[in-house]
């Protein structure tokens, strides 16, 4: 008898069924251990009309949500620190009731892997806003939600690592250490790119500032803290998740900005955003892509160049070499936050 080997699909639906065995121990574990179904909430952004709602639900002791940072009363982030963020139990399918300012304006369904995501009809005023989240019976936790003024022409798309903040990802021993022992107050800013930011921000009032990165929604609070501590501007971080999709095991980092770029157009069409990246992964190769097939919506590109030692790590450099503009779009590099400050002054963006 011949026995034909296993397909990638048949591979893919073994590996869903262990997956959903070993969550549901894990979840039996959780729950006899006291804890309960919690929303770590994440800043959200929106229009006049609609709010973005982001979080994440996981099984977690009671009364350990979130922290005030006490840097502003827009900073409100998840204790849940280190390795504890990628072993604590996601709950799927929970569902999550929505506060807007103390009012509850709706319940939205969590998605397989916990993962709050969804586009909420409103009516508010442009600014900040205060965006609750329960689960159950749980007390509300809080966080912001930036409602983009509709007169704001100006935003800001910045890659994380790498660019804003050092990560030596590459190395899996140290980027293990990075992740699940080190707090992230032992992580380094990106020289020159907290002032960076928080002056395109500041000669663009009004303008949103979001923070696209392939990383997964685990390290969020993390990221969270990292940003805050290091003095950058307050925006939301859009993340991913791991695991398999229907069509291959690993999600894509790429189609993920991707998909981000073209829903941020959509949802503003009257902004022109300011691109950051680095030219150690594919930010160089997506941003042309995007910059010449959307050249209405691009102020700018503007690309941190890695050290030597970084590209070493990464591998190498991105070979896109795109120093020319695309489609009218400038295009900026540097090896830090003063050197493409000055280089965007050169085209008046700053």
């Amino acid at each position: 008898m011949t026995l034909n080997p296993p397909t990638p699909s048949s591979l893919r639906a073994i590996a869903a069924k262990c997956e959903g065995w070993i969550h549901q121990q894990r979840t039996n574990r959780a729950t006899k251990r006291g804890k309960t179904p919690s929303v770590i909430p994440y800043i959200g952004y929106g229009s006049t009309e609609w709010v973005r709602v982001l979080g994440r639900v996981l099984y977690l002791k009671p009364k350990a949500v979130t922290e005030d940072l006490g840097r502003t009363d827009l900073v409100q982030i998840s204790k849940v620190r280190g390795w504890r963020t990628f072993t604590s139990v996601a709950v799927p399918r929970q569902q999550v009731e929505v506060y807007l300012d103390g009012r509850l304006v709706t319940t939205v369904t969590a998605d397989d892997g916990g993962v709050v995501d969804a586009k909420v009809d409103v009516s508010l005023n442009p600014g900040w806003h205060t965006l609750g989240l329960r689960a159950e019976d749980e007390d509300i936790a809080e966080t912001n939600v930036l409602i983009v003024d509709p007169h704001a022409r100006f935003g800001v798309i910045s890659d994380v690592d790498d660019t804003i903040l050092k990560t030596a990802l590459p190395r899996p021993l140290v980027a293990a250490w990075n992740t699940f022992v080190v707090d992230e107050q032992a992580r380094t800013a990106t020289p020159g790119m907290p002032v960076l930011l928080q002056t395109l921000i500041e000669r663009h009032e009004g303008s949103p500032i979001v923070y696209l990165s392939t990383g997964a929604w685990n390290a969020a609070p993390a990221l969270s803290r990292f940003l805050a501590r290091n003095l950058y501007p307050v925006g939301p971080l859009l993340l991913t998740d791991w695991g398999p999709t229907h069509d291959r095991f690993f999600r894509s980092g790429r189609q993920h900005k991707r998909r981000e770029l073209l829903r941020l157009i959509e949802e503003f069409p009257s902004t022109k955003w300011v691109l950051i990246g680095d030219d150690g992964q594919h930010d160089e190769m997506l941003y042309h892509e995007f910059s010449s097939q959307h050249p209405e919506n691009v102020a700018a590109v503007a690309i941190r160049q890695i050290s030597t030692g970084e590209a070493v790590l990464q591998g190498g450099r991105s070979k896109a070499r795109l120093h020319r503009s695309v489609s009218g779009v400038p295009w900026v590099y540097g090896p830090d936050g003063a050197t493409i400050m000055n280089e965007l002054k050169k085209h008046g963006i700053l």
